[in-house]
């Protein structure tokens, strides 16, 4: 087993943004950010620190946002996050609650799609957001080091 007391992770995003020409949806997007990973403990590390806000200037009921495959791994389950010098890959996941049960992705084969609905009252323009609930995985056997993946999440009126 590799000898590493703790492992300190970074997870950056790098987005696109897609707007419907129709209607008028955008969106923006804080990174999900992992603490320290210890690849002695039995418990997964879960983070809710990443959001996607999405501001629709057009009378828009719902938005409906994915997140496509890892670019590390190239599925969504599990998506991967790579060491920033060495081959490890780090096994993740987002998902649309707390609970995790459902993995947030383009809602084909399996994964769900977030969504977000026009406040109640409120015309446009108007402005919402979504927690994006990720979660590593216990007992990786990885290297210590920082650890990055690149994913796409979209946002369609």
């Amino acid at each position: 087993m590799k000898t590493a007391a703790r492992l300190f992770l970074f997870f950056f995003f790098f987005l696109v943004t897609a707007v419907a020409a129709d209607a008028a949806c955008t969106m923006s997007v804080t990174n999900v950010a992992f603490g320290p990973y210890d690849v002695f403990v039995s418990t997964p590390v879960d983070s809710d620190s990443g959001r996607v806000y999405v501001n629709c200037t057009a009378d828009v009921g719902t938005a409906t946002m994915t997140i496509g495959p890892s670019a590390t791994s190239g599925r969504f389950n599990p998506r991967g996050m790579k060491h920033a010098t060495g081959a490890d890959v780090l096994n993740y996941n987002i998902y649309t609650s707390s609970a995790r049960a459902a993995i947030w992705g383009d809602g084909t084969s399996g994964p769900s799609v977030g969504q977000v609905r026009r406040p109640t009252g409120r015309p446009a323009p108007w402005v919402a957001s979504q927690i994006m609930y990720g979660r590593i995985p216990a007992r990786q056997n990885v290297s210590a080091g920082p650890y990055s993946d690149n994913i796409t999440v979209t946002v369609m009126p």
